[in-house]
């Protein structure tokens, strides 16, 4: 598997943010969003080590972590990712997450072996909505997230539009991001509270406040 890097810090979005997690993060992506923080793990000549799912799993049980974050890049389109999250899965404390980008279709990764995901849905300005897959919606489960990185006041509204079309909130948790310096979280809030936005969480990507936002390995 391509491994541009792993390491351990604090999970700085999703349901479990604010706790220790052991990163794994993969080359590659099916998609190039315009505010896209991890570009150079997608670029053909961006580094990586060949790790097998087995070393991963060493590497992982060997943090001490029991929290497990698979992110890119897009795992779900690495080759073997069947079988990590089938080693992964047979590792009773370990609390498995894949950060997926919403264009990849879950039915395959939902069986036996099913970690619990954080789904982006990409809005406009990502440039990507059309490759979101919308039967992802009815796979959810009350320990997935869906998570709505907004550019602007029209990204949220139309966030708005889809959690409402789809009954999101009561199929998941389900949150609003704004992309770091491009709109103001209280412009979020604003619009939650002018549209009775209830069981939707703001969340700012902690890790960015802590270190520099553009800063590697945190």
């Amino acid at each position: 598997m391509k491994v541009v890097e792993k390491f351990v810090s604090i999970n700085g979005e999703s349901s479990h943010a604010g706790e220790l997690a052991v990163f794994v993060r993969f080359k590659g992506c099916n998609l190039n969003c315009t505010y896209c923080d991890t570009m150079w793990a997608n670029h053909r000549d961006c580094e990586y080590d060949e790790i097998s799912p087995h070393e991963i799993l060493e590497y992982i049980e060997n943090s001490g972590i029991k929290n497990v974050t698979l992110t890119g890049g897009e795992p779900l389109i690495q080759p073997e990712i069947h079988e990590l999250l089938k080693i992964l899965s047979k590792k009773d404390k370990l609390r498995v997450e894949v950060e997926t980008n919403g264009s990849v279709y879950l039915e395959p990764f939902c069986g036996e072996y099913r970690p619990f995901f954080t789904m982006d849905y990409k809005l406009p300005e990502s440039g990507y909505e059309s490759k979101m897959n919308l039967e992802n919606f009815s796979l959810l489960s009350k320990n997935d997230v869906v998570k709505f990185v907004c550019s602007n006041e029209n990204d949220v509204m139309r966030a708005f539009d889809i959690i409402g079309r789809f009954n999101l909130s009561e199929k998941c948790n389900v949150y609003l991001s704004p992309v770091f310096g491009s709109i103001e979280p209280v412009s979020i809030v604003n619009l939650m509270m002018a549209h009775k936005m209830n069981d939707v969480r703001l969340q700012i990507q902690m890790h960015k406040v802590i270190w520099n936002p553009d800063e590697k390995g945190v």
